[in-house]
């Protein structure tokens, strides 16, 4: 017997329905007022780490919630120039003439962005918008 009449005489298999499944929405929901104050927060704690986190923050959230929107693009703008000389910094660290010097500008920069990060996170905490005095305003 040959292979294809050997597969032809295999009873056929039914298969299942396949089950209907339920796709999220195009549009998230908004923001509670606690989550939009929450998440506003975070964007400005986020600063220790660089602008990663505000940013990741402003494009998920910037259409869910008005208070999150404006204040992760606030503490994106505060973080980014200060992110960027703290790479360069960091990768200037590996010349050993002056290695020490960027060692010095990358952790002063962290310490800036820390304590300004932490003073804006507490104020919007509050539900209190904040203005950092330093911010050049890239992204509007």
């Amino acid at each position: 017997m040959s292979e294809n009449s050997a597969r032809n005489q295999q009873p056929e298999r039914k298969s299942a329905p396949r089950p209907q499944y339920q796709s999220a929405s195009a549009s998230a929901l908004p923001l509670t007022p606690s989550e939009d104050r929450q998440w506003a927060t975070m964007a400005h704690f986020g600063g220790i780490l660089g602008c990663f986190p505000s940013l990741v923050i402003y494009l998920i959230f910037k259409d869910r919630g008005p208070f999150t929107a404006q204040e992760s693009k606030e503490a994106l703008n505060f973080t980014v120039p200060p992110t960027v000389v703290a790479i360069v910094a960091n990768l200037l660290i590996v010349i050993p003439a002056v290695s020490g010097i960027f060692a010095v500008v990358a952790a002063v920069i962290w310490v800036f962005l820390t304590v300004y990060s932490v003073i804006a996170g507490i104020k919007c905490n509050r539900g209190l918008p904040y203005r950092y005095a330093y911010n050049l305003r890239l992204f509007r």
